[in-house]
């Protein structure tokens, strides 16, 4: 596959590679990725199977079970990537540990991460976990966008409403390299908005 595939078609044909369950397991840490966390719930599934136009990461109606980092490859040198979902009370605390240390480790450590997409329920954004990824991306100088996702759920006024509340927050807390838009799988809206920014972080010439 060439730089000059555009990016809907790769996502189109996204396949996946691997399950990690910790760095060493991952991947050949080259090209670039673009990772997608959230919180258990939030919607981070449904919105990656939205961008791809595949049943490629697993829906469920019991939050948690994303348990490993998933990767799915766009072509040779352009993956996303599946972070395990985070925060549900009844996963055993031995296991949100392990995630909490193997997440902080392909953070703080894989070279091809060259953005992060942080999913939010519209309804429910900027909860501890995601202050924390915010935390981590702004100490890495790491590239962050906001899906505010079930955009569906709220009507036009509240979700536009909330949407400059989350923008104001993290311009004046995180600085300038967050951005945030309002997501409904569902109904796709947002998809040009976000295959843009998915755009702008992985068909730059890979050296």
């Amino acid at each position: 596959m060439t730089d000059s595939t555009p990016l809907v078609t790769l996502c189109q044909q996204a396949s996946f590679i691997k399950s990690a369950d910790k760095l060493e397991q991952c991947p050949p840490d080259i090209g670039r990725e673009v990772a997608f966390a959230g919180r258990s719930n939030a919607g981070k599934s449904s919105a990656l199977n939205t961008l791809t136009h595949a049943r490629l990461a697993r829906t469920s109606k019991t939050p948690g079970r994303t348990q490993l980092i998933n990767f799915f490859q766009l072509d040779e040198l352009r993956r996303l990537v599946d972070l395990p979902g985070y925060g549900y009370a009844k996963v055993p605390l031995a296991l949100k540990d392990h995630w909490q240390r193997h997440l902080d480790s392909y953070l703080s450590e894989r070279q091809a991460l060259v953005g992060l997409v942080l999913v939010m329920d519209v309804r429910h954004p900027l909860s501890p976990f995601d202050t924390m990824m915010l935390d981590w991306a702004q100490r890495a100088d790491m590239p962050l966008h906001i899906l505010l996702s079930k955009a569906d759920k709220l009507n036009y006024g509240a979700g536009k409403n909330t949407l400059l509340q989350v923008q104001s927050r993290v311009r004046k807390e995180f600085g300038g390299h967050v951005s945030v838009q309002l997501f409904s799988a569902p109904k796709r809206q947002g998809l040009d908005e976000a295959y843009a920014k998915l755009e702008q972080w992985l068909m730059s010439e890979i050296s």
